[in-house]
């Protein structure tokens, strides 16, 4: 499973920092909401927000061995990593967790980032909604921008968010898109093997 991965590489000297996104949880909460009052930006954000704290609690706990014991959630915090493992989750209004990991990664001078999501690869269109959708394996970050566009939105169901994309792409960052479900794939990609997944860059 994902601990028993996280400490084998742990003991090969390996650093990870990991961000947990809302997910299910952000989503059951703002459609919840958004049956009883009409809801702002804002409110859409905060309650994403707090649904990607409470996830990274559970993974904290889970790795409390290795991990430092605080939850970063400001991204520009001056943090130092004693610990093999730093855990994040959301910030501020109006940028998502792939945002704070961008942020996170230029402050540590990370050059690679992997977005463990719920889909095989980046596609050119939403699978969900174009049967005709094609997915692509490797894509430059201009032409990946001009697919998810320029605009944050709560809630927004994107392989990689757009505002994170464009910092990404400035920093020359490298972003890899995994199906999380898949670990041994993980592993693949952890291990410089080929991999199912889509490579930004």
């Amino acid at each position: 499973d994902f601990k028993k991965i996280i400490e084998k590489y742990i003991s090969k000297g390996y650093k990870f920092v990991l961000i947990t996104g809302g997910g299910k949880t952000a989503r059951n909460y703002q459609n919840s909401a958004k049956a009883i009052v009409k809801l702002t930006r804002d409110d859409l954000d905060w309650l994403g927000i707090h649904a990607t704290r409470i996830n990274a609690h559970l993974i904290r706990t889970i790795l409390r061995d290795y991990a430092y014991p605080k939850i970063i959630k400001n991204p520009n915090e001056k943090m130092s990593f004693r610990n093999k493992i730093l855990i994040a989750a959301g910030w501020k209004p109006g940028c998502s967790t792939d945002y704070d990991a961008v942020l996170i990664a230029k402050n540590f001078k990370i050059k690679k980032l992997i977005n463990m999501s719920n889909i095989d690869y980046v596609y050119d269109k939403d699978p969900k909604k174009f049967k005709n959708a094609k997915k692509i394996k490797d894509i430059s970050w201009k032409a990946f921008r001009k697919i998810v566009g320029n605009k944050w939105d709560p809630g927004l169901n994107s392989p990689f968010d757009p505002v994170a994309s464009k910092e990404a792409e400035k920093l020359k960052m490298e972003v890899a898109i995994i199906n999380g479900k898949n670990l041994k794939n993980f592993e693949n990609y952890l291990k410089g093997e080929k991999f199912i997944g889509s490579v930004i860059k």
